[in-house]
């Protein structure tokens, strides 16, 4: 195409985004910083998605994955000029790739891990702690090129480390697949506010106090600082550290020492000179002609040897290709000095390192160079916890490589959800109590399904109630690692049951009732709790509510209660419930639930209105429309009759513009839908007088959506 010249001589593409500069005029969010973007619910659009009629989960089904891992197997030891393998083997390589792949899940919302591949785009590609991986994507492309779409990018990202960690001997409980591949960054992930790399604004008063949802330490790091907080080495304070990052990690203590140590065996860390000296942009600052490769280290030949990514240098044991008890071995065996390695960076070392625990150079060669340790290892043994831990693992070789597979397999599969997400693989039969695990539901026949629903007509629940009642047990559901739901009735449970946004007495009695028709028909809790909402719809709508049924009851002994709590609401705009003020609006809240509910701006639209109609709001506010399931409460979220008021924290009231007197009350929630432009402009097309009926269609179509979001086995 033809290029335009701008005022400064600089090319510039006629066709809006086709040009490089940086500048692309004022957008939207410049002019109005505040205004509350939407976007979040438009993530992962079909129209970025080349695959988008694929069944992925049917044709992984019938993946060779033994040829598959062969194939890596070949790989693994076939070292490239243009990156050559340290010792021979990229087993260690893949291991840190896989590692960080599934590295980034964070238990405060689910977010992040390996069930994506996310690690191709931005900013995981691009961040520090995952320098030169752009190398183990790349060796691993001829695997991806063979096996098409028979195999995605986040199973093989999974499988190679698996691979790797087999063929050095190391103990593995293998992979399960099924996890599809996303086609463009995940712009709903909260990594920071920082603006720079390292940059640690995320604490409050005390290193433990560090911001939800978030688990590393700063940014751009997977965990935490290896050469301790803020690069300080005290060993001590980076073991307050590990621990706060790990549990938000999902991993105790046990699995902590067993990943570390583990993890460890394999491998070295790389810092032949000073990063700020040689090497240069990141991936997605490289260069045009880089074609996705980033960090170019131009010290010496800049790979092997001379290879720089944490800046930190030398292998962690004297087998750096070997499982063994090195790792744990040579730390305990030794005094640890610490010193600035050639990258600048702090590190340990052995004092008087015996000639026979020192390590062969990567590149094969008779030099011998000494072991290290960084901060955050030698935390292992200065932390009286950790350090138990550590001795016990030393004495029972076979305790700790089985403690490591357990660990191992929970990091790359706790974003995976239930079991029943597991689609093919090689791992073993075993249920985790992590996989918050729900014993099989029955499929209620039509004739059952009718005594259910006459048995919850006739227990005297007021239609709201049965609503909410759906609503609170369904909604806990995070798409982003397949956690809570209405499968399990856990809302009978602790903690859920104690919950202040469940009305915990109101709550008592609904399920008192329930767990009698329970027990007097063959319905699960599960399954009355949501024939219940669908009960409640029907008399407040006139419209038919169909249920599918099949969902089990969960015990007590398999609820995580620690981590099940983590599924908490402090806020629900759809109930018109919030805790306290938060740094952050109401409204961004509702934005963060909806998405990880995985709504679109419609749906939102439709239940927020839809509920506050029936009457759900645990403020109160909200609560103008008539109690049936109708578009009149945004017939009057839209009349010009009335005007709005500040009246308090996230309050208002609604003044006659005639009379001038107060009339009802709103939330900010309420009032968002006639303040944003987007969702008033869907508000608008429910309000309309022809488009009563599709408001409830709509309606009834989202909130099964969101009662049946758990139900992986619908969707297999």
């Amino acid at each position: 195409m033809d290029l335009m010249k701008n005022t400064n001589g600089a090319s510039k593409c006629p066709f809006h985004g086709a040009t490089t500069q940086p500048n692309r005029g004022t957008q939207n969010k410049d002019w109005w910083p505040n205004s509350l973007n939407v976007d979040i619910l438009r993530q992962h659009d079909t129209k970025s998605n080349p695959l988008s009629d694929l069944d992925y989960k049917e044709r992984v089904k019938s993946l060779d994955l033994e040829a598959v891992k062969n194939d890596i197997k070949v790989v693994l030891t076939d070292s490239k000029d243009w990156w050559p393998a340290d010792y021979g083997h990229y087993g260690p390589f893949f291991i840190r790739m896989t590692w960080h792949v599934a590295g980034t899940y964070r238990t405060g919302d689910g977010r992040g891990g390996a069930a994506t591949g996310a690690q191709r785009f931005a900013p995981l590609n691009s961040w520090p702690d995952n320098g030169n991986l752009d190398k183990a994507r790349r060796l691993l492309w001829p695997v991806k090129e063979k096996y098409g779409n028979s195999l995605s990018w986040a199973d093989l990202f999974v499988i190679a480390g698996n691979v790797a960690i087999e063929d050095m001997g190391g103990p593995n409980h293998g992979s399960a697949l099924g996890r599809e591949d996303i086609w463009h960054p995940e712009k709903d992930i909260y990594w920071g506010s920082e603006d720079e790399w390292l940059g640690d604004n995320r604490y409050g008063d005390t290193r433990q106090d560090l911001e939800n949802p978030l688990a590393a330490v700063q940014m751009g790091l997977i965990y935490v600082n290896p050469q301790g907080p803020n690069a300080s080495p005290d060993p001590a304070l980076s073991a307050q550290d590990v621990r706060e990052t790990f549990k938000r990690m999902a991993m105790n203590d046990e699995e902590t020492v067993a990943l570390t140590a583990g993890g460890h065996t394999f491998g070295k860390a790389h810092g032949a000179a000073d990063a700020d000296k040689y090497v240069g942009a990141e991936p997605e600052g490289a260069t045009i002609e880089s074609q996705g490769f980033g960090w170019e280290n131009s010290y010496k030949s800049g790979k092997g040897v001379h290879a720089i990514t944490s800046g930190i240098e030398g292998p962690w044991t004297t087998n750096p290709i070997q499982w063994d008890m090195g790792y744990l071995t040579l730390l305990f065996k030794y005094e640890w000095e610490c010193q600035k390695g050639p990258g600048g960076a702090w590190q340990w070392h052995p004092v008087n390192c015996e000639e026979a625990d020192m390590v062969p150079q990567v590149d094969g060669s008779d030099e011998k160079v000494l072991p290290m340790m960084t901060t955050a290892d030698i935390s292992m043994k200065v932390d009286p916890i950790y350090r138990e831990i550590c001795q016990k693992f030393l004495a029972d070789p076979d305790a700790f490589g089985e403690a490591f597979a357990k660990a191992w397999f929970k990091l790359l599969h706790r974003d995976m959800g239930p079991k029943s997400n597991y689609v093919a693989g090689d791992y073993k039969d075993i249920e985790y109590i992590w996989q918050d695990p729900v014993p099989a539901g029955k499929t209620l026949s039509a004739s059952e399904e009718n005594e259910v629903r006459t048995a919850i007509a006739a227990a005297g629940i007021d239609n709201a109630v049965l609503i909410e009642t759906a609503w609170a047990s369904a909604s806990t559901f995070r798409g982003s690692d397949n956690r809570g739901g209405a499968n399990g009735a856990r809302i009978r449970l602790a903690p859920q049951k104690d919950w202040a946004v469940n009305q915990p007495k109101q709550l008592a009695k609904v399920l008192a009732a329930y767990e009698s028709i329970s027990a007097q028909t063959v319905a699960s809790v599960a399954d009355i709790i949501v024939i219940g909402g669908a009960v409640g719809i029907e008399k407040l709508s006139g419209a038919k509510v169909e249920v599918t049924t099949g969902r089990g009851d969960a015990s007590q002994e398999n609820t995580d209660i620690s981590s099940f709590e983590l599924l908490k609401p402090s806020a629900c705009g759809f109930r018109n419930y919030i805790e306290k003020e938060f740094s952050v609006s109401p409204e961004e809240l509702l934005l963060d639930k909806a998405q990880l509910l995985g709504l679109s701006p419609v749906e939102l639209t439709v239940l927020v209105g839809g509920m506050r109609a029936m009457g759900i709001s645990h403020s109160g506010a909200g609560l103008w429309g008539d109690g049936k399931l109708s578009n009149q409460w945004f017939k009057q979220l839209l009349s010009m009759d009335r005007k709005w008021e500040p009246n308090g924290f996230n309050a208002y009231k609604g003044v006659d513009r005639n009379s001038g007197e107060s009339e009802s009350s709103a939330s900010r929630i309420d009032l968002l839908f006639g303040s944003n432009s987007e969702l008033r402009a869907i508000a608008e097309v429910y309000a309309q007088n022809d488009n009563n009926d599709k408001f409830v269609a709509d309606f009834i179509a989202a909130w099964n959506k969101v009662m049946n979001a758990d139900r992986f086995d619908l969707n297999s």
